[in-house]
């Protein structure tokens, strides 16, 4: 399987949204990207997630309005993260473990590398499990 890092340059820049910009902005960003969570970022440090997950336990079943409420009253700022040198086997371990679906990859410095969801690991370890098979056969029919 192709290192974290490589999964990382192949996607596009990471979409975030700051604390203070209200929910509406954010779930505009989700929907224009087509995206499931948007880093948050105050002054380029990680401080949080926002995902639809939020949105939907912690905005529309509390009443609240997204162009009134901040992203800060409702992101998740416990984040679990990850380095580029986990393997995929181990960022789907601590998501399942952690029943989350996406994952920033923070560098060294701990700046935002980029996420990465569980939609990417499934889509890497379904590409490598094919490869597998082709091999194998290849290597039966010859």
């Amino acid at each position: 399987m192709r290192p974290l890092q490589q999964l990382i340059d192949a996607k596009p820049a990471t979409v975030s949204v700051e604390p203070e910009d209200t929910v509406l902005q954010a779930l505009t960003l989700l929907a224009q990207f087509d995206i499931g969570a948007l880093l948050v970022l105050d002054q380029g440090r990680l401080v949080g997630i926002f995902s639809e997950r939020d949105y939907a336990r912690k905005v529309i079943l509390k009443g609240k309005a997204s162009k009134d409420t901040l992203v800060r009253e409702v992101m998740s700022d416990k984040v679990s993260c990850v380095t580029p040198a986990q393997t995929v086997e181990e960022c789907m371990a601590l998501m399942t473990e952690r029943r989350i679906r996406h994952l920033p990859v923070l560098g060294p410095q701990s700046e935002v590398l980029g996420i990465i969801s569980i939609g990417d690991l499934v889509k890497e370890m379904i590409s490598h499990q094919k490869f597998t098979i082709e091999q194998l056969v290849h290597y039966i029919q010859n």
